[in-house]
């Protein structure tokens, strides 16, 4: 592996992603984290961590303005994904949206962007994360076998025009079964020990310009493959039914929701940090808007309803609500169920805040605080137009 190489993994922060991640580390100048969540260790420094949630827009700029364009990156290794085992009528329309949009959308889109790059002759090397799931039939896990199904013949086809160009770069499909020692797996902590040899392969595989590898091929998988082409209806039949008595369905969804309120008055760019930071948490994220400043013993300038339509409008915000006086009150009446509650860092020990601290002690909802920034706010906005009037 050359020194001189800079890399990039898209899902880096856990499991195989993350075992990648610090393999390349040892062996690249630079190496590119983006994922939703941190890592939950330390990372060499040669390694820097970028969060960015693969649902939202804005990956070119992103990387535009971190150092990891095409002209920048000589390794890109795209690991992010996510599903369950559930009956299909278990998902609901936005989880749908959220598979699609993650496994497939999001890392058809970011080929795209790097495909200029790949078609060089100056090399470039790629690893995709498929699954054995999108070569053969997966009842129980239908948003998941289809969504990586479509990365299989995504790889498969531009491998084919990669060709045709005369370029010796290439797309590794990695397509395994279960991983050991990954969070995905249901783990509770990532075993980079368990992970490492995986790592390994995959790095193997891509350096050397294959286009598919199976993990486990020879022992498992070759026999799984060799049932499904024999009969697939079978193959579906009795996968479905093992599935059903294996006691591994998870039934409730993977769509972490978040809420948070706020007057958003004189809209500026903290408004909009405040929105991108929580976006960075969730799924889907629901902003209360305040009918008005009369908690703030103030006057709003713009109209409720110019307010709300302002917020429903930014890229972060799937749902605009009106907001009650008590963000519990939100969860407590089952207006919105969130997962977690964003609220400003200048609150955390307040009186309310402790109260709604206490209430969901007993609950999954987490409370994030973010650190209040200075800069432009409302106020300042608002001192300065009443300064003006003033002077008129």
């Amino acid at each position: 592996m050359s020194e001189k190489r800079r890399a990039l993994v898209v899902g880096g922060s856990n499991g195989i992603g993350l075992a990648v991640a610090l393999r390349l580390a040892g062996g690249c100048s630079k190496v590119t984290i983006v994922d939703k969540v941190e890592p939950d260790i330390a990372l060499p420094q040669n390694v820097l961590f970028i969060a960015h949630n693969l649902l939202d827009k804005g990956f070119e700029e992103l990387a535009d303005t971190h150092g990891f364009s095409p002209s920048e990156t000589d390794v890109l290794v795209i690991t992010a994904g996510f599903g369950r085992v559930a009956p299909f009528e278990t998902f609901e329309f936005r989880e749908i949206e959220n598979v699609y949009g993650v496994n497939t959308v999001a890392l058809t889109e970011i080929l795209r962007y790097y495909y200029p790059r790949m078609q060089q002759k100056n090399d470039f090397f790629c690893a995709v994360m498929g699954s054995i799931a999108g070569l053969i039939a997966s009842p129980m896990i239908s948003l998941y076998s289809a969504s990586k199904a479509a990365v299989c013949k995504l790889t498969e086809n531009m491998n084919a025009e990669l060709e045709l160009c005369g370029t010796p770069n290439r797309i590794l499909n990695v397509s395994p079964g279960s991983i050991k020692g990954t969070k995905f797996n249901g783990a509770s902590a990532n075993d980079l020990t368990q992970i490492g040899g995986l790592a390994d392969d995959i790095l193997r595989a891509m350096f050397g310009r294959d286009t598919l590898l199976i993990p486990e091929y020879d022992t498992v998988f070759r026999g799984v493959l060799e049932r499904y082409h024999e009969d697939p209806h079978k193959f579906a039949a009795d996968s479905c039914r093992y599935k059903l008595e294996s006691g591994r369905m998870n039934m409730k969804p993977q769509l972490k929701v978040g809420y948070l309120s706020g007057t958003f008055d004189l809209f500026h760019i903290g408004h909009l940090n405040l929105l991108r930071r929580a976006r960075q948490y969730c799924d889907y994220l629901v902003v209360g808007v305040h009918k008005d400043a009369s908690h703030k013993g103030k006057e709003a300038f713009i109209p409720f309803e110019e307010r709300c339509d302002i917020v429903r409008n930014i890229r972060y915000v799937d749902k605009v609500i009106q907001s009650l006086p008590e963000d519990d009150e939100i969860y407590r009446r089952g207006i919105v169920k969130y997962d977690y509650l964003f609220v400003g860092s200048d609150y955390k020990g307040t009186d309310r805040f402790n109260r709604y601290e206490e209430f969901f002690a007993g609950t999954d909802v987490r409370i994030i605080y973010f650190p209040y920034t200075k800069g432009t706010s409302s106020t300042r906005l608002r001192d300065a137009l009443d300064a003006i009037s003033n002077k008129k």
